[in-house]
């Protein structure tokens, strides 16, 4: 499935991607993987969700296919196909949101997502409805979406008691 979401992912980039200005989107396509690079670092020992890998090998694997494939992908296909006006933008915005539930739901019905610690669909949902605009609020204002994003993050974290810390054998080595 996520093989197959990769694939579907190059075909729809290939066919409305606004391949002439990517490296307008370039920045806020580093920032979009950064986020899911974080995710997993911050929750390598405590996911909230866990892709299950089809055929892939691993979670590692599954995960750089979405990081470096499909969320650029999504990248360039949300930014590079963004109205003008605050409607047709909102719109679009949504559209995009039930995009990636509809497909996370699907992943629900076919266990290819797991949820733990209380993450949710609906949660799933929440984080989306912060990350499309944080997406699009990038591309002018980069700093501020760093901070937001922090923001956003830390009471993620916070909420679901997310327990980030040195593991008390790595500690020994840090003084070193």
């Amino acid at each position: 499935m996520h093989v197959f979401t990769a694939i579907i992912s190059i075909l729809a980039v290939i066919g409305w991607g606004d391949w002439r200005n990517w490296q307008k989107y370039h920045t806020t396509l580093l920032f979009f993987a950064l986020g899911n690079l974080v995710y997993n670092f911050l929750t390598a020992n405590y996911f909230l969700w866990r892709m299950h890998a089809d055929f892939i090998s691993n979670h590692t694997l599954t995960e750089m296919l979405y990081t470096f494939i499909i969320f650029p992908a999504t990248g360039i296909l949300f930014l590079g196909n963004a109205p003008e006006g605050f409607i047709r933008q909102s719109l679009h915005m949504l559209r995009w949101i039930a995009i990636y539930a509809i497909w996370e739901y699907v992943y629900t019905l076919t266990g290819h997502i797991e949820y733990q610690y209380g993450w949710t669909l609906g949660w799933s949902i929440v984080a989306l409805f912060c990350m499309f605009p944080l997406l699009k609020l990038h591309v002018k204002h980069p700093l501020l979406t760093y901070v937001l994003f922090a923001l956003v993050s830390v009471g993620f974290l916070w909420w679901f008691d997310v327990p980030v810390h040195i593991p008390v054998e790595e500690r020994a080595n840090y003084g070193q």
